[in-house]
């Protein structure tokens, strides 16, 4: 088992941008359909796995190309200091004072580890001064606990 990391800074309009974080559906719309809904789907379903944008599941990461990767581990506690590395490097751009005071890293810590030595997958999110986003996501490969049919990015020659 080992964790790869994901990093996402953007503008919170983007990020809001939901039919580019969900894979499309299983069943594409049926012949004689509106062609603007056939187009619509098709647009979904290109997009969704080169886009950059956090996908809705923590563990469609997986499915995004390996360029997106910022880390991977073999250990939790790494995977979980590089969480506690990014969420203080950007905390003095968090949107909300209180939230910038109440982060207690090692807590963070703690917590992402323990879910990740599990095989769980860690997803955090802040909203920065206006108008952006933070996502930190990382998720557990070999395999993946919810969705195992995702193959890792190791897979594909990433050094683990």
């Amino acid at each position: 088992m080992h964790h790869h990391g994901y990093l996402w800074v953007g503008a919170k309009e983007r990020f809001d941008q939901e039919a580019l974080r969900r894979p499309p559906h299983p069943v594409a719309p049926p012949a004689g359909s509106r062609p603007e809904l056939i187009q619509r789907y098709r647009e979904v379903a290109a997009a969704f796995t080169s886009v950059d944008l956090p996908p809705l599941e923590t563990a469609y990461w997986l499915a995004k190309p390996r360029s997106l990767v910022r880390g991977t581990w073999d250990e939790a506690k790494d995977a979980a200091s590089w969480i506690a590395a990014r969420v203080a490097e950007h905390s003095p751009r968090f949107a909300s004072e209180p939230q910038r005071d109440f982060i207690e890293l090692a807590d963070l810590v703690n917590l992402a580890v323990e879910k990740l030595s599990s095989g769980g997958d860690v997803s955090l999110g802040f909203y920065l001064e206006r108008p952006s986003y933070l996502s930190l996501a990382v998720v557990t490969c070999s395999p993946n606990r919810s969705k195992p049919e995702l193959t890792c990015p190791s897979e594909y020659g990433w050094t683990v």
